[in-house]
């Protein structure tokens, strides 16, 4: 999880951009920050606001809400994101009495379109064999914690299916706008692993 550095070895594919990008770094032809920049605005910013958005609109808007929950993909799509990684996608939505959260157990199928890149503890051994077994513990270690008599619901995305999580909607946010309920979702959120952050 968040603090546990023990991953599985790199895929070839990535120790090729490794290697890539450590020759573009000997040669001055880039900056390492710069690099780190941009992965860093993808997998936290512009990638998740896009899911934001999808969340917000259920939040406020029942009848796109309906859609979203019969036909992710195209609700999803009507909104503008969609493609590869993002073809067949089911959302299930946090109630009072259950929690969804998402895991590839294989490897780290993610909906790039609605979420960005996928952050290095989802990609990890460690979260991906323990959600399974012990959801509530990995929850807890993302500072989520949940009553017991809570049911925790897992899905586990693959190649042909992935899901996003409908978090609920957080108290005291009935006046807030759709851009001020986006602030409140988290790509973590839409993940599973964290609830929605409360209104400031």
């Amino acid at each position: 999880m968040p603090h546990d550095h023990h991953y599985d070895p790199l895929p070839d594919t990535e120790l090729r951009v490794r290697a890539l990008e450590s020759i573009l770094v000997e040669k001055d032809l880039v900056d390492p920050a710069a690099i780190d920049l941009l992965v860093e605005t993808y997998e936290t910013k512009i990638g998740p606001r896009n899911g934001a958005k999808v969340v917000a609109k259920a939040w406020t808007d029942p009848e796109y809400k309906k859609r979203l929950m019969e036909n992710a993909s195209a609700a999803i799509a009507e909104l503008g994101f969609s493609g590869v990684q993002g073809e067949d996608m089911v959302v299930v939505e946090n109630t009072e009495g259950v929690h969804n959260v998402v895991v590839c157990t294989l490897c780290s199928c993610y909906p790039w379109p609605t979420l960005g890149l996928p952050p290095v503890w989802y990609k990890a051994a460690p979260y991906r064999s323990r959600v399974v077994r012990d959801p509530r513990s990995v929850l807890l270690e993302f500072g989520t914690e949940l009553p017991a008599s809570t049911e925790i619901h897992v899905w586990d995305s693959n190649a042909e299916l992935r899901y996003l999580v409908l978090p609920q909607r957080p108290s005291g946010t009935d006046g807030m706008s759709v851009e001020q309920l986006e602030e409140l979702v988290s790509r973590d959120s839409m993940i599973g692993v964290k609830l929605a952050d409360m209104p400031a």
